[in-house]
């Protein structure tokens, strides 16, 4: 995908961009959001963003059907509901919408069996990632989102992308900090105490301790790119990269595992070993 965000920015404003999906099988939520995100960026610039329909597979246009990217990008052919979990273009920041859309979809399908209270404060905790896009990141195209149910994987996976400025770039701001590598900024996004939601000026942080939980005894994985920094957080623990520049904002996926366990908050079951 860094390939891709340099050919685009390269081209500069007005630019007529094609995309060929020659030789793709599939993309994953991840790709969704990045390639949505990038449509609109392309459209803010100017320019014109073409989707080769005749160079998809057909499973690959069924599903950029279904799960209404096809429809967003202005094919006449309305999504319906199936095994994703919906595409959506967020401009502004509608705390109640998003937190509805994600009960519902992600956390609402049965596709992971979780309660009612740990899921109301797992989506609590998601919303800081949105949050995050609208209030510091200054995106000028809004917040993306998408997700997949692989049945045969039994694995459930969101993804969410803004084309702000990222998270290392607002840590360094907030911090006054220029040099701070951006392994490091993430590190000091990522830890419990450093969100920064009273702030007027500089970076919230990213609050997610729940939810790193919920990943770790989930046996999933979350994945976050930002600029030039990567943060990757399984049951092994957590680790934070410096890369070259990816692309300018912040794509986060989260892949949990669709297992038999009920997934709890402590005060939830005083009576059983509780997960969080």
């Amino acid at each position: 995908m860094a390939h891709i965000w340099r050919r685009v920015d390269m081209a500069g404003d007005g630019a007529a961009v094609s995309f060929d999906f020659s030789g793709c099988a599939f993309l994953q939520p991840n790709a969704v959001v990045f390639l949505g995100g990038l449509s609109r960026v392309i459209h803010h610039r100017g320019g014109v963003a073409r989707f080769l329909l005749d160079t998809m597979t057909d499973p690959l246009r069924v599903n950029l059907l279904q799960n209404g990217f096809a429809h967003a990008m202005g094919a006449g052919t309305a999504p319906w509901q199936g095994n994703s979990i919906p595409y959506r273009e967020y401009c502004s920041q509608d705390q109640d919408g998003i937190a509805y859309d994600l009960r519902r979809n992600w956390l609402g399908r049965g596709w992971i069996n979780v309660s009612a209270g740990l899921a109301n404060a797992v989506v609590g905790q998601m919303w800081e990632i949105f949050a995050n896009a609208f209030e510091h990141s200054s995106t000028r195209v809004g917040v993306f989102s998408c997700g997949q149910f692989f049945k045969t994987r039994r694995q459930l996976t969101l993804a969410v992308a803004d084309f702000g400025i990222g998270i290392p770039s607002n840590v360094r701001l907030f911090l006054g900090r220029p040099q701070l590598s951006a392994a490091e900024a993430l590190r000091w996004a990522f830890q419990r105490g450093n969100s920064t939601t009273c702030r007027l000026a500089g970076p919230r942080g990213v609050g997610l301790d729940l939810l790193k939980e919920l990943v770790r005894k989930n046996n999933g994985t979350m994945l976050v790119y930002s600029h030039d920094g990567r943060a990757h957080i399984d049951q092994r623990g957590e680790t934070y990269e410096n890369l070259d520049p990816f692309f300018e904002g912040t794509l986060v996926q989260i892949r949990l595992s669709c297992d038999d366990r009920r997934y709890v908050l402590s005060e939830e079951a005083p009576s059983q070993a509780p997960f969080f």
